[in-house]
């Protein structure tokens, strides 16, 4: 650690402390986190989770480790690429963002997340805290938690921030994939609106209230295994029509709701990859992406979001037809109106 000169403390975690410091010799600027676990070995250190998922990912939109430290009476530290802060602090600082902005920087984040998943590992703590920015450059940090997409069952159930866990891992699933990430962005990404989580629950209980109060109870057709889940800690999922994402976004364009909505599906398999979430409409003028042919159609993964977004307000009008007799005709005409406005998600796209 001699050839480092230490400049202040910038953060703290559950595994460790994270440092500013300088390079002697050449005067650049580094993060150092220096671990909490003491290590009894080198081929110990070497085993470390994220040290092993790192040292397999090169990618821009990934923090760089430069240097495994390990000094001989255990210590280890990890010496990293300097950042200018966390999404979090900045999001402290705007509050809020704007779409051109929010697009810029999910569009960094999903390629970094496109390039892990397909390394086969996936991050399982996707948060504001765990995103790091430097100018207009936005990259994916602490792979502590991070795990491979093929390790073998039981998978640790509360592994990650309570607010951006997907209810799989809630629910105490046995085993999960990288669509847990991809919850996460949804979460991340109508957070980057707002400025504030989209659920804030104080257990995993509370947590899956908030998720239904927002999304609506899934039906047992759209997600079986959640029906399943619950039983087995003698839980059962409150019966809520949800919300329209449009009212709690109000700033969002159609195409930005119809990716959020399809990232916050219960059913993990009907989540976008990564490298379907880049295909997504909501990029096409920020990725400059060939024109789709008029043939083409869009990916039904996105369509279901709409569809689901239809079907919810028809439930709550539904509801609301039921408790009186005297709007029914008012309410008809609202079903046919929501229809079609909620249709817009997928607007008219001369490359459809």
């Amino acid at each position: 650690m001699e050839q480092y000169h230490i400049i202040k403390k910038i953060g703290s975690g559950s595994y460790g402390d994270v440092w500013k410091a300088i390079t002697e010799k050449t005067n650049e600027v580094v993060a150092i986190k220096k671990l909490k676990r003491r290590f009894r070995s080198a081929e110990e250190c070497i085993n470390l989770r994220e040290f092993k998922a790192l040292r397999k990912m090169k990618h821009p939109n990934i923090v760089t480790l430069k240097q495994l430290i390990i000094e001989e009476n255990g210590t280890v530290f990890m010496v990293f690429e300097c950042m200018e802060c966390s999404l979090y602090n900045r999001l402290i600082q705007k509050k809020y963002f704007s779409e051109a902005k929010i697009k810029q920087m999910c569009f960094q984040i999903f390629k970094g997340l496109e390039h892990m998943h397909e390394k086969g590992y996936f991050h399982r703590d996707l948060k504001p805290e765990n995103l790091l920015v430097s100018g207009d450059v936005i990259k994916i940090a602490d792979l502590g938690l991070a795990r491979k997409t093929n390790g073998k069952p039981p998978y640790t159930d509360n592994v990650g921030s309570l607010w951006y866990r997907a209810p799989e891992s809630l629910l105490s699933a046995r085993r999960y994939d990288p669509a847990v990430d991809m919850w996460a962005m949804g979460v991340i990404m109508a957070e980057l609106f707002t400025g504030k989580p989209l659920f804030e629950g104080d257990s995993a209980g509370d947590q899956l209230y908030e998720i239904c109060r927002v999304i609506g109870t899934p039906p047992q057709s759209t997600w079986n295994l959640g029906f399943h889940l619950p039983h087995d800690f003698n839980y059962r999922l409150p019966e809520l029509p949800g919300v329209q994402l449009s009212s709690l976004l109000p700033s969002a364009s159609p195409l930005a709701l119809n990716l959020i909505a399809t990232l916050l599906s219960w059913n993990p398999f009907a989540r976008p990859t990564a490298k379907e979430a880049l295909e997504h409409p909501f990029f096409y003028t920020y990725n400059r992406a060939p024109p789709l042919l008029k043939s083409q159609p869009i990916p039904v993964v996105f369509i279901m979001a709409a569809k689901r977004e239809i079907e919810m307000e028809m439930k709550r009008l539904s509801l609301m037809q039921a408790s009186t007799t005297e709007s029914s005709t008012a309410d008809s005409e609202k079903v046919d109106a929501v229809n079609h406005d909620l249709i817009s998600l997928l607007p008219e796209n001369p490359f459809y």
